[in-house]
């Protein structure tokens, strides 16, 4: 499902997160996309699917919170999100991983957007 709006594509994000879906996160970026893991940019869909993939496995539901949305008459968006991963049932809840992220993103000609850089681990 795609994003026709730069803020939709969080609910997308987290959507396709919770149900583990590797292919749906990955179809939110664009071929030669930047994804920030542990401090190094992962390049490209098919080394951002192999990122994916190791961090999916037991991670527990992700809820995303759009915090600000800047949209640029050049079709390019800058968005700042707050997230939480609750650990699944039976871990304890003092194992929520928290961050805040910032995406750019970008409309594609068939104007839906897709992400360019995604950091979710922005410094507070």
């Amino acid at each position: 499902m795609p994003a026709y709006s730069p803020a939709e594509i969080h609910s997308l994000f987290q959507h396709a997160f919770n149900l583990g879906d590797v292919e749906a996160l990955v179809a939110l970026y664009e071929p030669n996309a930047v994804l920030v893991v542990d401090g190094q940019d992962v390049i490209g869909r098919e080394s951002i699917r192999k990122a994916l993939r190791n961090l999916l496995p037991g991670r527990g539901l992700m809820t995303l919170e759009t915090r600000a949305v800047v949209v640029s008459q050049q079709g390019l968006a800058v968005l700042h999100g707050s997230w939480v991963i609750e650990p699944p049932a039976g871990m304890g809840a003092e194992l929520a991983t928290r961050g805040l992220s910032t995406e750019v993103v970008r409309k594609q000609q068939d104007g839906t957007w897709l992400f360019v850089i995604d950091n979710p681990y922005t410094p507070a």
